[in-house]
């Protein structure tokens, strides 16, 4: 469905992804995370193409059709329900093309796609969307205009569900919405046939909605599989191993030092002492490098370790 091959994207001197690497299967509803700054957000426009990477590639199956909630409120008098009926731009073309075309032919067929794509139970679902996400059925036919913002947003939303594209990007999608909406939503995502992206701060609709984890980190996509409980507990044997492997690096690193130290004036122990000062200057060397890449060794309790959402 998506693969992402050693993406890297650079804006202002600051490098957000370096050699991110990412395969995404057909059907599997995913949650991006990382504090905020990390570039989740990016990474969707580099996936829809808003963006262009500094290296890399973003790969997507030609046949598949990709959706997602554009931020650019468009400025309409349509009525709700009519614009999130054009968001299906083939099957708003078909209905427009079937009040022209002449030839019986193709209109036979242009009637067959339509059947093909449910067409004619529309209307009823674009309703169902609007009034899943809390709009009220009289107010369906009322002017977009008409809404403030965050409900502006959600008909914006409800047009991106309408449609149901093969691969399918959410950001942040709850941040208008009220509970009742939210659970809504969060029912409409478990069953959605689709490959789904998402990000989200919401905790208890990653838990219930994705299958897999994007930890977006230091640059880096991390994949996990399983809700984001999951991912915490994962991740929190991750670097308690790492803290173990450090604990006993820097054991050694003491043992040698004392070799060193105690040996080094003797001619007997000369070439023993310069090996292990050697080993050392290479310890220090590695420390460097990940001191570089703001790796700390200083990890939290595992069992205490915060968040990385916002």
């Amino acid at each position: 469905m998506l693969t992402i091959d050693n993406l890297t994207y650079r804006i202002g001197g600051r490098t957000l992804i370096e050699d991110g690497n990412l395969s995404i299967t057909d059907g599997w509803k995913v949650g991006i995370i990382g504090v905020n700054g990390a570039g989740k957000s990016t990474l969707f426009k580099l996936i829809s193409g808003d963006l262009q990477a500094d290296g890399g590639t973003v790969s997507l199956s030609q046949r598949q059709r990709m959706g997602w909630v554009r931020q650019d409120v468009p400025e309409t008098d349509a009525p709700l329900i009519d614009l999130v009926l054009a968001a299906h731009e083939e099957m708003a073309q078909l209905w427009k093309d079937s009040e022209t075309e002449q030839d019986l032919d193709k209109i036979a067929d242009i009637f067959q796609r339509l059947s093909d794509l449910d067409a004619y139970s529309a209307p009823a679902k674009a309703a169902t969307l609007l009034m899943g996400l809390g709009f009220k059925e009289h107010q369906l036919q009322e002017p977009f205009s008409s809404f403030s913002g965050g409900w502006q947003m959600r008909v914006m939303l409800a047009a991106a569900l309408f449609v149901e594209p093969e691969l399918l990007l959410l950001d942040e999608p709850t941040n208008h919405l009220d509970l009742e909406a939210i659970m809504w939503l969060e029912a409409y995502l478990v069953s959605y046939p689709h490959t789904l992206l998402v990000i989200s701060h919401d905790r208890q609709l990653l838990n219930k909605c994705v299958d897999h984890i994007v930890h977006v980190d230091k640059q880096k996509l991390t994949l996990y599989t399983g809700d984001y409980d999951t991912f915490e507990r994962e991740r929190a044997m991750r670097l308690g191993l790492q803290q173990k492997m450090h604990d006993k690096q820097q054991a050694e690193r003491a043992h040698m030092q004392k070799f060193v130290d105690r040996f080094k004036a003797k001619a007997s122990k000369a070439r023993q002492a310069q090996s292990r000062m050697k080993a050392l200057e290479k310890m220090d060397i590695v420390d460097a490098v990940i001191a570089d890449r703001a790796v700390k060794f200083s990890f939290p309790d595992p069992d205490k370790i915060p968040s990385p959402m916002i």
